[in-house]
């Protein structure tokens, strides 16, 4: 019996259904283990049926307790014919994936579907035990990567250098692939949360922000580390201790009940009250089979934590032309209080 299939059978009732359909390739591999970019699951209540192209469909064949269809190319196609062969009706499916010219081709079949959001991405919110582990594992390698970045000069190299160095070093402590492109961000490029690491060369005297992320295991790990490269400004030694003060006030309130929204009230409070600067972004976000996933943690949302949840804290102060800091800590939400898995030390290093 697979748990993670139980657990999405549970809620058919509530959805109005009789079967889903995923058709989201990081669900299907939630759900069966199976990795491929064209795959649909058809879950019903005593009958799971995964169909694939011929590319996939002999790999597709080595799985346990699904039964394997060979479908065509275009898949959604192919699927509108025969979906009321697959699964009883009405399927749901997940809205939130396919587009109005792929739900046009899964209904030219007729038969009844209901549309979803996050059914899915909800139930991966909550880890178990050997997917905590793969994430720890990821963590483990980030931090690892920090640690060699510490001995690295940084001045006078350019932001794309020292990105492309810190990919090959996550590959080196054992990385699968990257969680996503490291983000590199110097001098007044370390006000924009999302920057792409060009070819500005880091100057002395500022602030670097360092963003990276490992996969292990198909579960990925997020860390932001802050670099000095010098002695900095007035304005930029504050923005660094009020980041961390920031970080670390809301991270010790995460805990398995804690109110999102709240959560995020904490940091951006203390941010706001001070006038350095605005709060650009939420507090922090999921982090598993993809490195943006649910529970988000931002002023509008409601829900609560829950124990087996992996998120990321990581208030950011940015300062418009000048500089910014974020500090980030990936952690798994406890009944008791946050398990911090990034070991890495937030005091201020200087590489110069």
């Amino acid at each position: 019996m697979n748990p993670r299939v139980e657990r999405l059978r549970a809620g058919l009732d509530s959805l109005g259904a009789a079967s889903f359909l995923v058709t989201r390739p990081v669900n299907v591999r939630y759900l069966t283990g199976f990795e491929s970019s064209n795959a649909a699951l058809a879950v019903g209540a005593d009958r799971l049926v995964l169909a694939t192209d011929g590319r996939y469909v002999e790999a597709a064949r080595e799985l346990g307790g699904v039964e394997v269809v060979q479908a065509e190319r275009d898949l959604l196609a192919w699927l509108g014919e025969r979906l009321g062969e697959l699964a009883v009706a009405p399927v749901a499916f997940e809205a939130d994936h396919i587009t109005v010219a792929g739900h046009r081709s899964l209904a030219a079949g007729g038969v009844e579907l209901v549309p979803t959001t996050e059914v899915v991405v909800g139930l991966r919110a909550v880890k178990d035990g050997e997917e905590l582990a793969a994430v720890r594992r990821a963590a483990r390698v980030t931090d690892d990567a920090y640690a060699r970045l510490a001995q690295e000069p940084l001045v006078g190299r350019t932001e794309a250098e020292v990105a492309w160095w810190l990919e090959r070093a996550l590959r080196d402590e054992g990385a699968d692939r990257l969680a996503f492109p490291p983000i590199v961000a110097s001098g007044p490029n370390a006000a924009l949360p999302h920057h792409h690491p060009g070819p500005r060369r880091i100057g002395a005297g500022e602030t670097v922000i360092v963003d990276a992320g490992a996969q292990v295991g198909g579960y990925c790990s997020d860390c932001t580390r802050t670099f000095a490269t010098g002695p900095l400004p007035d304005e930029l030694q504050r923005a660094y201790a009020l980041c961390r003060s920031a970080q670390e006030t809301s991270l010790a309130a995460v805990r398995a009940g804690a109110v999102a929204s709240e959560l995020d009230g904490i940091a951006r409070s203390r941010i706001e009250e001070s006038g350095l600067a605005p709060v650009l972004h939420g507090l922090g976000h999921g982090v598993g089979l993809e490195v943006h996933e649910l529970p988000v943690l931002r002023p509008s949302s409601p829900e609560a934590l829950a124990a087996g949840n992996v998120v990321t804290v990581e208030p950011g102060v940015y300062l418009a032309g000048r500089g910014g800091v974020r500090i980030e800590d990936l952690v798994v939400v406890g009944a008791n209080g946050p398990e911090v898995l990034s070991s890495f030390t937030k005091d201020l290093l200087t590489l110069d």
